[in-house]
């Protein structure tokens, strides 16, 4: 993916995108909106479909402000109409906060909201540069190692860009808050890390024992896990 280069533009804070419970967690920035796409892996779609609110978990790539998604023509995100909003949604979680009392726990994490409107990418360069983002996003280099989808696949396959017009990031670290009113005689208080690593890679059966795990898994294996962040003590902002 390419990102636009950071000239302290960011996204405009509206009533749409403001974060309104504790708004110092708010990042408008795009290099937090986008460094936090870059690691997801998972974007929950939101989106009306015969009345009624949809959210569907899907893969995505991004290139600067376009999102990319993708999905069978005959399925509901094949279905949706170019110009309806959507509003998408992508967390890391980073941690389980434990606090002296019920009403501090919580979790740190990462989190970016979007909203746009859909267009439908049609066939030619556009629609290849689309899925070869989502392809490059949960997978770098394989693109370049397979063979390029058939026609036959590629009308099969519709894919929707999502222009982000909006867009902030919300992000939580260190440990509980004040936790008012809470006895801290004896009762523990702490952080317990939650990361995402990628184990070895599993052939599938159906492969050859000759054929090597390519490049592009290997890659991806040794050094794609999700950052682990330190956990500030205190830290609650």
């Amino acid at each position: 993916m390419t990102h636009p280069a950071d000239d302290g533009r960011g996204f405009a804070v509206t009533a749409l995108n403001r974060v309104r419970r504790y708004g110092q967690r708010g990042h408008y920035d795009r290099a937090t909106v986008f460094g936090i796409l870059d690691q997801g892996l998972v974007a929950h779609v939101g989106f009306v479909h015969h009345g009624r609110p949809i959210v569907i978990p899907m893969a995505y790539g991004h290139d600067g402000d376009r999102l990319f998604l993708h999905g069978a023509r005959t399925s509901r995100i094949g279905v949706v109409t170019a110009g309806e909003p959507v509003s998408v949604g992508v967390t890391l979680v980073d941690g389980i906060v434990v606090a002296r009392s019920l009403f501090d726990s919580s979790m740190n994490y990462r989190a970016v909201v979007i909203h746009g409107h859909v267009a439908v990418v049609g066939d030619g360069p556009d629609h290849l540069h689309a899925l070869r983002c989502i392809v490059e996003h949960h997978t770098p280099g394989r693109w370049e190692e397979l063979p390029p989808p058939t026609e036959q696949q590629l009308k099969a396959t519709a894919v929707l860009a999502v222009t982000i017009e909006s867009a902030s990031a919300k992000v939580r670290t260190g440990c509980a808050a004040d936790q008012d009113g809470a006895d801290a005689a004896g009762v523990w208080s702490g952080v317990v890390p939650v990361t995402v690593a990628l184990g070895t890679p599993v052939t599938d059966a159906h492969v050859s024992g000759i054929v090597p795990v390519p490049a592009s898994v290997q890659r991806l294996a040794s050094g794609r896990g999700t950052d682990s962040r330190r956990e500030e003590p205190g830290d609650s902002s």
